[in-house]
């Protein structure tokens, strides 16, 4: 038989209607029950919604913190200069940006204005007024280059090419006021300051074991920009046409 063939009597019609009256407006749960039953639904939200507070303020501050730790840590590098050795360049009081990134993934080209670790205690005749190891000065020699001068009045070669350097050395400072010649080894820079007179670098430090050059493993970053004071604002030119013409050294050495 068909459930559409089925008509329920008139008892059970009467006693659905009872049922209906006796359910209208009663709490089926007694209020007593409901107090022991724990904090009202007002309450709960009100915590849930305390909960969410402390979450979203985690959220919105870690985060941002979490990520300029990061890019502190393995970006960029900030530093103050203190002394006088890469005017006009750079003065001191500036602060510079540089990137990490060079030399760990970018390669470090000549001109280029590098922050390392001090190699042999060259502080000692920088003046530095911070407790810092750090130097900044100009990339002039790369591995297998062979960087000289003649002396007083005469330029600074590259593997025997003269560089124009007056775009980026002080004006009415000679590029070196005495002679030298160095062969720059394998795994290692050859650098000098734009303040020549001003400047204790690879020239001033050719008995310190390491011929005057510094160890690219010792490079902290390439600058960039200077950021502060903001009437000093710009970015840090690393001046790669002047060593345009300059051609490739080797790490064999090269007597030109």
């Amino acid at each position: 038989m068909q459930d559409a063939d089925v008509m329920p009597d008139d008892g059970d019609l009467h006693d659905s209607h009872i049922l209906e009256v006796a359910d209208h407006g009663v709490d089926p749960i007694p209020a007593a029950s409901r107090n022991q039953r724990g904090p009202s639904h007002a309450a709960r939200a009100r915590r849930e919604e305390d909960g969410m507070g402390w979450r979203d303020t985690l959220i919105w501050c870690g985060i941002p913190v979490l990520l300029v730790l990061l890019v502190r840590i393995f970006l960029f590098g900030f530093y103050t200069i203190p002394t006088e050795s890469m005017m006009d360049t750079i003065v001191p009081g500036d602060r510079v940006i540089t990137t990490k990134l060079a030399p760990k993934v970018f390669a470090l080209h000549r001109g280029d204005v590098i922050v390392f670790k001090d190699p042999a205690h060259w502080l000692q005749d920088e003046n530095n007024q911070f407790l810092s190891d750090d130097l900044i000065k100009r990339l002039i020699g790369l591995p297998g280059d062979v960087v000289a001068c003649e002396g007083a009045g005469k330029p600074v070669t590259v593997n025997g090419v003269a560089i124009n350097e007056t775009s980026y050395i002080r004006p009415g400072v000679e590029p070196s006021a005495f002679a030298f010649r160095v062969h720059v080894s394998a795994d290692h820079v050859f650098v000098l300051g734009d303040n020549r007179s001003r400047s204790a670098d690879s020239r001033f430090h050719q008995n310190d074991g390491a011929n005057g050059l510094v160890p690219i493993s010792d490079i902290a970053g390439v600058a960039l920009v200077t950021y502060w004071p903001f009437n000093r604002l710009g970015a840090m030119s690393g001046h790669h046409d002047v060593f345009g013409t300059v051609p490739d050294g080797s790490t064999k050495g090269s007597e030109q």
